[in-house]
């Protein structure tokens, strides 16, 4: 009797401690659950790694799920911080939104030439771009010529300058240049060449983009490196100076702000005597003014393009994007644009006509197949 007693006490205390234990555990497992919950929050723990892999998951990838878990939050607030297309003006590719509303009478255009080039080359440009911007356009030549005045009229400007390709004639032009732009008032002063094509449609969104009060110098260099120089400071004193420069082929733009800086050394007769202090043409004096006297730094676009490089990189789907093309022999090769247009190479050799049909499709001497 007393056996069998003993036997149940026995039993009843084993299963008492099972009960505790279970108790116990189950306690200890609802604690965790809470320290889990108040430690990541209110987010579902099914979307952590590895959680729906049971426990031996959890113990063996548990350490990475929290680490990825708390990655993926910190990622999330960065990008939430990040400013949206909205609020920022930018929606995926599209530009910026302009700086500056610029309208095309607040550009000045100047086209150096020089008179053997005025029915080879400036009568292909009257036809074609300066025809949609006569207003914005001046043409610098070194000759009278009645028949562009009748085109042009005033804004054709005969420089008095020496028709020679030397550099002394070329600084001529241009200080005759800069100083029409600072008596006009206009906002951009832009040199281009008569084998320019100008595209003044991508010139103004290029240029809207900063402030013409603002310190701005834009082009494209022709070298790839900065150009050196010998800087000749009197008394037989000479120093070196190095600097970038935007080649003139391509064309490039100065800010009326900037221009104004410039004043000292490019107004009246100073561009001359600056140029002879360096010896160097009309651009690279332009480019050792504003690089290495007012250390502004030249702003490079690949949408400036001269006859120095391969224009068949240009791919036609393109071409209403750049601001300036041009053509012309590049190893006793044609170095023109690419483009099967509306005109035959022999009646078009320049491209320029089929350019211009591409960017002005409702022109009227344009084919009609170039318009549909």
């Amino acid at each position: 009797m007393l056996k069998n007693n003993g036997k149940k006490t026995a039993v009843c205390v084993s299963t008492a401690a099972v009960l505790c234990l279970l108790m116990l555990l189950v306690a200890v497992r609802h604690r965790g659950a809470q320290v889990r919950a108040e430690s990541t929050g209110p987010e579902d723990t099914r979307s952590l790694p590895g959680a729906e892999g049971g426990e031996a998951s959890a113990q063996g990838g548990g350490q990475k799920g929290f680490s990825a878990y708390f990655g993926k939050l910190s990622r999330g607030r960065r990008a939430a911080e990040k400013p949206t297309a909205r609020s920022s003006g930018y929606a995926g590719d599209t530009a910026p939104p302009p700086a500056e509303d610029i309208r095309p009478d607040d550009l000045f255009i100047a086209v150096k030439t020089t008179k053997k080039f005025h029915q080879s080359r400036l009568n292909l440009l009257l036809d074609t771009w300066i025809s949609r911007s006569k207003q914005q356009t001046y043409i610098f030549t070194d000759g009278e010529d009645e028949e562009l005045k009748m085109k042009i009229g005033s804004h054709a400007i005969n420089t008095n300058c020496s028709a020679a390709h030397s550099r002394q004639a070329l600084s001529c032009k241009m200080a005759v240049e800069y100083d029409k732009f600072i008596e006009l008032g206009k906002k951009w002063f832009c040199h281009v060449d008569d084998d320019n094509y100008v595209n003044v449609r991508a010139l103004l969104k290029q240029l809207s983009q900063y402030q013409h009060t603002q310190d701005v110098y834009i082009g494209k260099p022709s070298l790839d490196r900065p150009i050196e120089a010998t800087e000749r400071l009197g008394d037989n004193k000479m120093k070196p100076v190095n600097f970038w420069f935007a080649t003139g082929g391509a064309g490039f733009c100065v800010s009326r702000g900037l221009a104004l800086k410039m004043s000292p050394w490019a107004s009246g007769g100073h561009f001359m005597n600056t140029a002879e202090k360096i010896r160097l043409p009309d651009d690279c004096t332009v480019g050792y003014i504003i690089e290495s006297v007012l250390g502004v730094s030249l702003i490079r676009s690949n949408l400036f393009h001269s006859h120095l490089e391969n224009l068949q990189q240009v791919s036609r789907s393109e071409i209403h994007k750049q601001i300036t093309l041009s053509y012309g022999m590049f190893e006793n090769k044609s170095n023109i644009i690419n483009l099967k247009g509306a005109f035959p190479v022999e009646e078009d050799p320049s491209r320029f006509k089929s350019v211009h049909c591409l960017v002005y499709p409702d022109t009227p001497w344009c084919p009609p197949q170039v318009a549909l």
